[in-house]
C-alpha cells in the first residue's frame, strides 16, 4: 500500500501547525494521491519557499495565494533588534543552523539568557542542545515534541564476568520486557498500573482526558526515535560517597525514553494554540510562547509536568519488570530529563530554564550522557555553570541528519562497528548507526567546565525499535 504524506512530512519542508498546513494536506490527498510521494514534496516543499511563483499554477493558486496573504499579516510581536550573547560550548562541532536558531530565540522580548551545548543541531524552534531562560513565558516547542523525555541509570550487585557468562539469558529479558515503536503499547493484562495515571491533571480538560487510554496502554514502552533500552557495564575508577558505590565494574541497566504519545499530542496542540495567542515573524514564529500568567500558559505548564511525570514512570515500569526477571539488587538509580521547563533563580529573580534537549547540571546534581550503540556514556555530577544557566550537554548530538544517515551508511558498515566494539543490537534503522553522531569524547572534553565524570558505561546489548521509527 502506498504511503500516504501526513503533517509531519510538510511540516519537515517548511509549513507550520494551522490553516495553510491543513489546506496542504486536504490538496495532496484530493489531487496528488496518485503521484510519488517523493515528487509531491519536491513540489510542496517549493511552493512553500515561492509561493508567488505557483498563483497561475491549475492546481496550485488558491493555495498559493492564501499562503502570500497569510505572510502580509503583521505580526504582533516584534523581536528585540539585536539577539543577547550567549555562550556556545563545543562551537567547533555546531553547525550554522544550529547558531541560526539559537540567535533568533535571543532575540526574543522575553528572553533573559541562554545557551547552546556542544551536542547541539537545528530541530524546530530552538535547536536540540539549546537552553533557554525566560521571564514569565513558557514556549512549547521550547520544550520540545517528547516532553521530559529522560535517561535512567540502575546500576546492579552484578558483576561484569557474570553479565558475559550469561549473556543470552540476559538479552532474552530484554526482547521479553521492552517494547518498542511508534503507537505501540500494552493490552490486557500485559498492561502496567502506575499511580501516575490517578493524576487529577488527567481530568485538567476534555482533550486532556481523551488521551488517558492511550498513556494507560503506552505505560511501560519505548517509542521509536532514538529511545533504547540496554544492558551495558559501568565502571567506578574510584569509590563514589554520595552513591556509596565502591570503585569497580558492574552490570548495569539505561534507557532513554520520553511520554510517548502523550506528550507529543500534548506538544502539538499547546504549540498551535501558542501560535495562534503570539503573533511572531516567521523567521520566529516556531517559538510562540505563553504567558503563565495566562489560563492557556497555567494549563501547559500542568500538561507539562504530567507529561514529565508519565515519562518517569515509563522508565520506572521497564527497570523494575527488568530489575525483577534477573533477581538483582539495585545499588544505585540516578534519572535525569531533558525537553522540560523549571523554574529557576537567574541573577535574582524567576526564570523559566527552558532545556531543549540538553541536562540539567546544577552543582552536585547527577545525571547521565549516552554516546551512541557503540560509544561510552557518562555518569557524571554537575559544576553548576552560570554560563551554562546549570546545563550540560544530553548526548553525543547528531551530525547527520536521518535521511543522510540512511542515504550514506550501509548496512554492512553498522554490522562491521558493532562487531568491532562488541555490541549486539535488536533493532534500529541505519538513521540511528553510531557513525550519525558525533564523537562523544570531543562533546565531553567540550564541556568540563560543566560536569565531572563519576563513572563510565560501555553498551552492550541495545534495543531500539525496528524500524528505527521516530516517535508518534
Amino acid at each position: 500500500m502506498k504511503r500516504k504524506i501526513n503533517g509531519n512530512d510538510l511540516l519537515e519542508i517548511g509549513y507550520h501547525p494551522g490553516k495553510i498546513l491543513g489546506a496542504a494536506l486536504d490538496l495532496v490527498e484530493d489531487r496528488f494521491d496518485e503521484l510519488p510521494v517523493k515528487e509531491v514534496l519536491l513540489l510542496m516543499k517549493a511552493l512553500a519557499k515561492e509561493p508567488e511563483c505557483f498563483t497561475d499554477h491549475e492546481v496550485l493558486a488558491e493555495l498559493a495565494a492564501a499562503m502570500i496573504e497569510e505572510s502580509l499579516i503583521e505580526p504582533e510581536i516584534s523581536l528585540k533588534a539585536e539577539k543577547g550573547d550567549y555562550t556556545v560550548y563545543g562551537s567547533a562541532y555546531i553547525e550554522e543552523g544550529a547558531r541560526k536558531q539559537m540567535d533568533i530565540a535571543m532575540r526574543l522580548p522575553v528572553t533573559v539568557a541562554g545557551a547552546l551545548m556542544p551536542d547541539a543541531h537545528q530541530g524546530y524552534g530552538l535547536p536540540i542542545g539549546g537552553v533557554l531562560a525566560t521571564k514569565n513565558a513558557i514556549i512549547p516547542y521550547g520544550v520540545g515534541v517528547d516532553i521530559g523525555c529522560r535517561m535512567a541509570l540502575s546500576v546492579f550487585d552484578i558483576s561484569e564476568s557474570h553479565f558475559y557468562a550469561n549473556e543470552a539469558s540476559f538479552k532474552r529479558e530484554l526482547i521479553a520486557h521492552t517494547k518498542f515503536g511508534a503507537g505501540h503499547g500494552f493490552h490486557g493484562q500485559y498492561k502496567a498500573d502506575h499511580e501516575v495515571l490517578e493524576r487529577e491533571e488527567f481530568k485538567l480538560t476534555p482533550f486532556i482526558k481523551n488521551l488517558h487510554d492511550k498513556a494507560y496502554s503506552q505505560l511501560g514502552s519505548s517509542g521509536g526515535g532514538n529511545h533504547f533500552v540496554e544492558w551495558g557495564i559501568i565502571e567506578f575508577e574510584k569509590r563514589d560517597e554520595f552513591l556509596g558505590i565502591e570503585k569497580g565494574k558492574y552490570l548495569a541497566l539505561l534507557t532513554h525514553s520520553g511520554s510517548r504519545g502523550l506528550g507529543a499530542t500534548l506538544a502539538g496542540y499547546y504549540t498551535k494554540l501558542a501560535k495562534s495567542l503570539c503573533k511572531l515573524p516567521a523567521e520566529a514564529a516556531n517559538l510562540a510562547y505563553l504567558d503563565l500568567n495566562s489560563e492557556a500558559g497555567q494549563e501547559y505548564w500542568l500538561a507539562m509536568n504530567l507529561a514529565g511525570d508519565y515519562a518517569s514512570a515509563c522508565h520506572e515500569v521497564i527497570h523494575d519488570k527488568l530489575t525483577r526477571a534477573i533477581g538483582a539488587e539495585v545499588l544505585a538509580k540516578v534519572e535525569n530529563h531533558h525537553n522540560f521547563a523549571w523554574k529557576e533563580m537567574w541573577n535574582g529573580e524567576e526564570v523559566i530554564v527552558h532545556r531543549k534537549g540538553a541536562t540539567p547540571a546544577g552543582k552536585g546534581v547527577m545525571g547521565i550522557i549516552p554516546g551512541s550503540m557503540t560509544a561510552p556514556g557518562f555518569l557524571v555530577r554537575g559544576k553548576g555553570e552560570a554560563a551554562a544557566i546549570h546545563s550540560a550537554s544530553h548526548g553525543a548530538g547528531r551530525q547527520m541528519s536521518r535521511s543522510k544517515a540512511i542515504k550514506n551508511i550501509s548496512r554492512e558498515e553498522m554490522r562491521g562497528i558493532l562487531k568491532a566494539h562488541e555490541v549486539t543490537l535488536i533493532g534500529a534503522g541505519l538513521d540511528e548507526a553510531p557513525m550519525a553522531y558525533k564523537d562523544i569524547n570531543l562533546v565531553m572534553e567540550a564541556q568540563t567546565a560543566l560536569v565531572e565524570v563519576v563513572a563510565r558505561f560501555t553498551p552492550k546489548i541495545v534495543r531500539m525499535a525496528d524500524d528505527g521509527s521516530r516517535e508518534d
